[in-house]
């Protein structure tokens, strides 16, 4: 059973109104670490497919968690409720990259053909949940498509892949996994109830870390594992 998120009250800075003031911060923290991720991965002077999947999620998140920041949390009474559908349609595009980085990561140890298909079933996974998205205006199938794209895909395909290979970033990148599983709990429940500090907050904080780690964790990939085949 789903339990009521805590409000936080809104706040005034200079007669602006603010709402959700921790909420937007917490997101901000996310959408400032994964652009940070991106400015690192850019300066990788490596062509690999892997790399660009990741840079592309991390920028796609970041301007997601932005756009929630402000248009989600902060402004959300100005712009309305369709105001937070672009930052819904971002992030699933980005999960949609993470979730090819590590199809790509593993692509050596699998058949091409194998690989394809799945590279195919994942685009046709992001339309469905799109679509399903626009049809019903309910942000649950956002979720289902993160908790789908991160907890099963790219946690199953770099465990082959740690499995395989005893890949360090891979590893890296499940304990990565770790973190937002445990964020994805308390986003839906109160783990920690209070109005300046709510489960949406705490869960942001988990986002914030699984960021940094899988930073770290893009790295760390070994690189004879990462270059891609034609």
């Amino acid at each position: 059973m789903k339990f009521t998120i805590v409000e936080q009250p809104d706040i005034f800075l200079f007669g602006l109104r603010i709402q959700e003031p921790v909420t937007s911060s917490t997101d901000l923290l996310i959408g400032f670490l994964c652009i940070y991720a991106y400015f690192i991965l850019k300066k990788k002077t490596e062509n690999l497919r892997v790399n660009t999947y990741m840079k592309n999620y991390f920028l796609l998140m970041g301007i997601a968690t932005f756009w929630g920041a402000f248009f989600g949390h902060a402004f959300a009474y100005k712009i309305g409720f369709f105001g937070r559908m672009p930052g819904w349609y971002l992030s699933m595009f980005a999960i949609m990259f993470f979730e090819r980085s590590a199809i790509e990561h593993a692509r050596h140890l699998m058949g091409k053909r194998m690989a394809k298909v799945l590279l195919i079933a994942n685009i046709i996974e992001l339309l469905l949940m799109a679509t399903l998205t626009t049809l019903t205006l309910d942000f649950i199938f956002v979720q289902i498509h993160s908790a789908y794209g991160v907890l099963f895909v790219v946690f199953s395909f770099h465990l082959f892949s740690y499995v395989k290979t005893k890949d360090r970033g891979s590893k890296i990148v499940l304990i990565g996994v770790g973190f937002a599983a445990i964020a994805a709990f308390i986003y839906n429940y109160p783990i920690v109830i209070d109005k300046w500090f709510n489960q949406l907050d705490f869960a942001h904080i988990l986002m914030a870390i699984a960021t940094l780690v899988f930073l770290n964790a893009t790295l760390n990939l070994k690189e004879n594992t990462i270059k891609s085949t034609s």
